[in-house]
C-alpha cells in the first residue's frame, strides 16, 4: 500500500473521520445486557508451549472497551454487547465467573487446565475489570496450570501480570494486534497503536515472567484478497521473531453487527476471506518458530469465513487438526473446484473492485 500524505490524519479525516462513523453506527444499538451474565462461555482444545489443554473460555460482560467509546475498531461488535453505564461492579463480575465455572462443572467431567478471559477490551484495563476482581479472579483459577489473559498493550505491566504469575500460573497476556503493518492497523482496523507498542509490551510481560499471544485479523476491510494474504504471511513472521510471542492466533474476519464492516457488507463491499486463504498462511508459516493457530468463527455463512459452501466444513476440520499438530500436510487432504476461483481471485481482485467475487 503507499504510503498517506499527513493530510489524510487531520481533523475530520483518517481515524478521526473512521471514529465518527463508528460512534454513529453504534449509537443504533438499543440491546441491554445482564451485568451478572457473561457475555459467552465455551469448552475447547487449545495448543500451547506446553501442549494441548482442554480449556475454559470465558468472555466476561464489562463496561465496555475504552477504545469503542471513542469510535473504535471497524470490524469489532463487542461492545454492542457490553454493559450500559461504563462499569460492571465487582460482585458481579465474580458473578459471571461464578456463571461460568457452573458452565465448566456440568459439561465437562474435569476442570480445564487452561483458562481464557476476555472482554470488550482489556482485561486489564481497570476502568473495565478493577484491581479488585483481577486479583479475586487470579486466586479462583490459581489451581489450574494456565492462563490466558487480553488486552491492549497500554494496560500490560509487570504488576497486573504479576497477579497471575504470582499465584502459580504460566500466564499469557494475548494482545490483539491485528497486523504487523501499522498503516493497515491504522487505516483498516482503526486502533490507535503501533508495533513498536506491542514489542514493548511483550518486553513488560517477560519482566513478568509471563509469554505472549498475538492476534492477528485476517482481511480487514479496504484490503482484497492477496493483500490481506501477505499481509498475515508478513505479520506473523514479524511477530514470530518478537521475544516473548510464543503463539500467533490469526483470526479470519468476520461481519459483527454495529461496525463498518457491517455497513461495507451490506453494500456490496466487503466479503469476509476465503478459508482457502486461511489455510494458505497457515500451510506457509508453519516453518516458523512460533505456534500458528486459527478459528474461523461462523465458517461457511455469508457473514464468516467461507469457501463455496461444498468444501467449508472438511477445510475447517482441517484447520483445526492444524491448530492441534502444526502440521501443514493436513491441507492436502482437502479439494473442491472452488479453489480455482479462489486463484483467479488471488490473481486479479484489486482494491477498486472489492470484492471480485461473492
Amino acid at each position: 500500500m503507499s504510503k498517506p500524505s499527513p493530510e489524510v490524519y487531520e481533523e475530520g479525516k483518517g481515524m478521526d473521520a473512521h471514529n465518527s462513523v463508528m460512534r454513529d453506527i453504534r449509537s443504533r444499538n438499543d440491546s441491554t445486557y445482564d451485568p451478572r451474565e457473561p457475555t459467552r462461555v465455551w469448552l475447547d482444545e487449545d495448543n500451547t508451549p506446553d501442549g494441548v489443554y482442554q480449556s475454559l473460555t470465558i468472555i466476561l460482560n464489562t463496561g465496555g472497551c475504552r477504545w469503542a467509546r471513542a469510535g473504535g475498531c471497524t470490524m469489532c461488535g463487542y461492545v454492542a454487547e457490553s454493559v450500559e453505564g461504563g462499569s460492571v461492579a465487582h460482585e458481579d463480575l465474580m458473578a459471571q465467573i461464578q456463571h461460568c465455572l457452573d458452565h465448566e462443572a456440568e459439561n465437562s467431567d474435569e476442570t480445564s487446565g487452561l483458562i481464557k478471559i476476555y472482554t470488550s477490551g482489556s482485561f486489564l484495563d481497570e476502568r473495565e475489570v478493577p484491581a479488585e476482581t483481577r486479583r479475586a479472579i487470579a486466586e479462583t483459577f490459581a489451581d489450574r496450570e494456565r492462563i490466558v489473559v487480553e488486552s491492549l498493550p497500554d494496560f500490560v505491566d509487570e504488576e497486573t501480570v504479576g497477579d497471575f504469575v504470582d499465584v502459580g500460573l504460566e500466564t499469557d497476556v494475548a494482545v490483539g494486534l491485528e497486523t504487523a503493518t501499522d498503516r493497515v492497523r491504522h487505516d483498516c482496523v482503526n486502533k490507535y497503536f503501533d508495533f513498536a507498542d506491542f514489542e514493548e509490551a511483550s518486553e513488560a510481560a517477560q519482566a513478568a515472567g509471563a509469554g505472549v499471544k498475538a492476534y492477528l485479523l485476517m482481511k480487514p476491510p479496504f484490503l482484497s484478497e492477496a493483500e490481506a494474504v501477505e499481509d498475515m504471511k508478513r505479520s506473523v513472521r514479524r511477530c514470530g521473531a518478537v521475544d516473548g510471542c510464543h503463539t500467533v492466533s490469526m483470526n479470519p474476519c468476520n461481519v459483527q453487527r454495529y461496525t463498518m464492516v457491517e455497513e461495507l457488507y451490506h453494500d456490496g463491499g466487503y466479503r469476509p476471506p476465503w478459508l482457502w486463504s486461511v489455510a494458505d498462511v497457515l500451510e506457509s508459516t508453519a516453518d516458523e518458530d512460533v505456534i500458528v493457530v486459527s478459528d474461523p468463527v461462523g465458517h461457511g455463512s455469508d457473514r464468516g469465513p467461507h469457501n463455496c459452501g461444498e468444501c467449508d466444513d472438511k477445510l475447517q476440520r482441517a484447520i483445526k487438526d492444524f491448530d492441534l499438530r502444526q502440521d501443514p500436510s493436513v491441507f492436502e487432504q482437502v479439494s473442491c473446484e472452488c479453489e480455482a476461483t479462489w486463484d483467479a481471485v488471488i490473481e486479479r481482485e484489486r482494491g477498486y473492485s472489492l470484492p471480485l467475487a461473492r
